[in-house]
């Protein structure tokens, strides 16, 4: 096998994905590399990918490698991290087979990933779901009794601009499928114009999709400045011990966020400002819903989510996958149904006229006669 290309590298996937270009050989640090990721390496077209760590271990079926196997872009492995120390962003390197040529010269070896390893592995990930499944659950159940103030106690709300009380409001994850839900569910956006709320990179995908998100909270760790520039209210979510990492991020460029701390994700935080702010209606989109997602996320368990869930439910749609229940094209027949309909009404209008009715007579009499009846 041979691939040359322009290296870009970074230990964060989601941070190298925003200066790729297509071709280019992508050197990452990323251990059973999950779906979401994976589709956005594919989206930039890359040559290749070398990672520095296990892209899938067996532990459980993360969907990533499939989805580049399947997108016919190899994967390659290294045992340490020397690559990141050999070269630097923007060097030329040639792969021949399975060694790593820079300047003429063999820099170190690589494993490629073939699809029989990614089939195997998968398959072992799928064998060792149940262990994870009951580890995935004692974790959760535990961390709920810590964290049962989410639903029991009083939540300090920060005071933000929007007004959200008795409206809908659409908090957008940049999870898996969010943006064909995101196109699914356009015309709601554009007839009932809910409160957008973005978590993080939820604010670029509004943008990307021509709107202006009202509420940006996070870390702040994949959401630009432009998206935080533009939004009405940036809430930085702040963890229990009081850190809030995307803080001096935020006020860097100039703006005073609101501060909310409470223990969970920031999807989590999200639907609880909308909830306590009295929306209506809640409508998720991408966000994280089950083991797999919080496996790909690095995270053990979902207490935050199962308490948030159990207390916002009654005003909560999830509609991710909604595009699923819509994936039927138009047919003929469709038209045909339609103009029948719209004939219906005319018809009886027709009919209940005295004029048309005296004419439809006259016709009717004049056809017998010329029939001879």
């Amino acid at each position: 096998m041979y691939i040359k290309g322009i290296i870009k590298k970074d230990k964060k996937t989601k941070n190298l994905v925003n200066r790729l270009e297509s071709k280019d050989i992508a050197v990452i640090s990323h251990k059973d590399l999950d779906e979401i990721a994976a589709l956005s390496l594919v989206d930039k077209k890359v040559s290749c990918i070398i990672n520095t760590e296990k892209t899938i271990s067996g532990k459980y079926p993360n969907r990533g490698p499939a989805i580049l196997m399947e997108k016919e872009i190899p994967i390659f492995e290294v045992e340490n991290e020397y690559i990141f120390e050999k070269v630097k962003e923007g060097d030329f390197i040639e792969i021949i087979d399975e060694s790593i040529i820079f300047m003429g010269k063999e820099i170190g070896k690589c494993t490629y990933i073939s699809p029989s390893m990614i089939e195997e592995l998968t398959k072992l990930g799928y064998d060792n779901i149940e262990r994870e499944l009951d580890a995935f659950i004692e974790n959760t159940l535990e961390y709920a009794k810590k964290e049962k103030s989410l639903v029991t106690g009083n939540i300090k709300i920060p005071e933000v601009n929007t007004d959200i009380n008795e409206r809908h409001a659409l908090v957008v994850v940049r999870g898996k499928d969010y943006k064909v839900d995101l196109i699914t569910i356009k015309s709601y956006i554009e007839d009932v114009k809910p409160v957008l709320i973005g978590v993080d990179g939820g604010g670029d995908a509004l943008l990307e999709f021509g709107f202006t998100p009202d509420i940006i909270i996070g870390d702040m760790d994949s959401v630009s400045d432009k998206a935080l520039l533009m939004a009405k209210d940036v809430v930085v979510h702040a963890y229990a011990n009081g850190k809030a990492p995307g803080l001096d991020r935020v006020r860097s460029i100039g703006i005073e966020p609101k501060i909310f701390t409470l223990p969970g994700t920031s999807e989590d935080i999200a639907l609880l400002l909308a909830y306590e702010k009295g929306a209506d209606l809640i409508v998720a989109v991408g966000t994280h819903t089950n083991m797999i997602d919080f496996l790909e996320k690095g995270r053990k368990g979902m207490s935050s989510t199962f308490l948030v869930r159990l207390k916002v439910g009654g005003k909560l749609v999830d509609a991710r996958g909604v595009n699923k229940l819509y994936t039927s094209t138009f047919k003929p027949k469709y038209l045909w149904f339609i103009v029948v309909a719209a004939l219906i009404p005319i018809s009886i209008l027709i009919l209940i006229n005295p004029i048309t009715r005296s004419f439809l007579t006259l016709l009717k009499i004049k056809l017998r006669l010329f029939l001879g009846h």
